[in-house]
């Protein structure tokens, strides 16, 4: 069973598609479980996939990265994380932020920043959430104020990827008090070295517990003036577009985890025994496994769509928050749906499908949690 077959891929991204392909069998597979069960920062792979040109690979070739697009990106996040969503997060988590970065800050910003990461010499983050905000943009309180030739940060993030381990991250704070909530952020790039900087990991996840993220706190955290991210106040506006392409490979996170659920699932109930025949020569047991794939192909499909609508501008919004929603939902329902296939046994915590299970509960929460991609779709519907 290839649920992630390529025939639903461009054309050109299935080279990328392979190669993740490959990457995943040899250096997530294998130690996939053991890397759930430490909790601890898959460094080892990280570095692997940096050698195998798939860490950050979406940074422009002139910096020295691969200038991966969208397509490509989703077609590799299928694949990393129907291996491990854990050390698919680590992988795609790497060079976060730096998207930002590239479409609106200066040249001296590209190479003194973004040139060490798609060289992959640093790794970055970034720093939007706060420990009493989550999808609210424009209800952030981490605030920047100037100070001479420098921005003095004050506040709090939380669930930061990377809020250790990075060398830099990408913070979006509040830098003005206008009517217009919407134009009183901006963004920053803060080195994680910068005084008052202190960060440490959060309490263990209950999933993907093969990456890190972190609680942050800007103590007068100074910083050159010259590493504001272009404008004073285009925070709020920079960001929304970035999580438009963020949503779709959201979306594709979902999409591996589901196929790795049904996959499990599907081994399983072809080799167990129950009142006398396999479990899966049961009619109710081969309809939930047709209606587990048949919402796995249509969340792909739209998934697929979306991200051809957002690489081309048409109506970005709606195409992303409707395939973010939609996959990363499918993910939860068949992972359920394969833990109750799997009877007493799913409940194990060294089965890949109580891996799945506790993972999707994850992607339907970051990147703006599901509730608020619905109001997104209803107000960005075509009428």
């Amino acid at each position: 069973m290839d649920l992630l077959d390529e025939g639903i891929v461009p054309e050109h991204a299935r080279e990328a598609k392979a190669e993740a392909r490959a990457f995943a069998a040899d250096e997530i597979e294998p130690v996939a479980a053991e890397k759930f069960a430490a909790g601890e920062y898959p460094w080892d792979v990280l570095e692997a996939g940096m050698d195998a040109g798939l860490v950050a690979a979406d940074l422009p070739e002139e910096l020295g990265g691969r200038g991966f697009d969208i397509q490509q990106i989703l077609a590799i996040a299928e694949e990393f994380y129907r291996a491990d969503a854990g050390i698919g997060l680590t992988l795609m988590l790497a060079s976060f932020g730096c998207e930002l970065v590239e479409q609106y800050g200066s040249e001296e910003q590209h190479e003194q920043y973004l040139r060490p990461v798609a060289q992959n010499d640093q790794i970055s983050g970034l720093a939007v959430s706060e420990p009493e905000t989550g999808s609210d943009l424009a209800g952030m309180s981490t605030s920047a104020e100037k100070d001479g030739d420098e921005w003095v940060l004050n506040g709090e993030k939380y669930w930061v990827g990377n809020a250790v381990e990075a060398d830099w991250l990408t913070v979006y704070a509040k830098t003005g008090d206008r009517d217009d909530r919407y134009g009183n952020y901006s963004l920053f790039i803060v080195p994680t070295d910068a005084p008052g900087y202190e960060a440490e990991h959060i309490p263990e996840k209950m999933g993907m517990r093969a990456s890190k993220q972190g609680h942050i706190v800007f103590d007068d955290c100074r910083i050159p003036e010259e590493n504001l991210v272009g404008t004073e106040g285009g925070g709020f506006y920079a960001l929304a577009d970035f999580f438009n392409h963020g949503r779709v490979v959201v979306g594709g996170h979902g999409l591996g985890i589901a196929a790795a659920a049904i996959e499990e699932a599907e081994a399983f109930v072809h080799e167990r025994e129950g009142f006398g025949r396999n479990i899966n020569e049961f009619q109710s047991v081969q309809h939930i496994l047709a209606d587990m794939q048949t919402e796995f192909r249509a969340a792909r499909a739209l998934n697929w769509q979306a991200a051809e609508k957002v690489k081309n501008h048409d109506n970005p919004g709606y195409w992303a928050a409707m395939a973010k929603t939609k996959s990363t939902e499918v993910a939860v329902d068949v992972a359920e749906r394969g833990m109750q296939l799997h009877g007493g046994r799913s409940i194990f915590t060294d089965r890949r499908i109580a891996r799945a299970y506790r993972d999707a509960r994850i992607p339907v929460i970051y990147e703006g949690a599901n509730e608020i991609q619905r109001n997104l779709i209803y107000r960005q519907t075509p009428r």
